[in-house]
């Protein structure tokens, strides 16, 4: 599969979009990030695992961190609302860096396969040390009523074992 230039107006749409849900996710702006999100999203991160070279696999069969839909995505948002969510009270601070995005054409004139790297801060409260995650990111955007809707991100971490106390986190 051959990239888009970067100077192609799809490339440029797409890496608009990325950062755009970044600044959204870094405000906690959810309720405009699920309004992103196609109906049908498939938001999944395997397990990663290390395995000898030759296994030919590095993610863990069946086993995800993430692997959700519209409604569970929402779910997990109205949860944010409510004194239930004590993983994220007080409330983390974020920063999406979102680097190395690459444009893919589908034979779907209304579809982009975008790949993507994320490192994320997160700090929690005064005491605890922060946290960053790093990954990379493979989505499919939609063109739907001319609007650009994630409808696939696969998170792939950088890591097998994740240095951060949850994942109350979007990547």
């Amino acid at each position: 599969m051959t990239g888009l230039p970067f100077s192609d107006e799809r490339h440029l749409t797409a890496h608009r979009w990325l950062v755009d849900e970044a600044y959204l996710l870094d405000a906690q702006d959810y309720a405009t990030w699920l309004d992103l999100l196609a109906d049908d999203i498939r938001y999944l991160m395997p397990v990663r695992v290390t395995t000898a070279r030759g296994a030919g696999f590095d993610t863990a069969p069946g086993m995800a961190h993430f692997d959700e839909d519209k409604y569970s995505l929402s779910r997990r948002v109205a949860r944010f609302a409510t004194e239930h969510a004590w993983t994220e009270d007080p409330p983390s601070r974020m920063r999406h860096h979102v680097t190395n995005v690459r444009t893919f054409a589908t034979a779907d004139a209304d579809e982009l396969v975008v790949e993507s790297a994320v490192l994320l801060f997160r700090s929690r409260g005064d005491v605890r040390e922060a946290a960053f995650v790093s990954a990379g990111r493979e989505d499919l955007l939609r063109r739907t009523d001319g609007r650009w809707l994630l409808a696939r991100r696969v998170i792939t971490a950088d890591e097998s074992v994740l240095r951060m106390q949850n994942l109350a986190v979007f990547l």
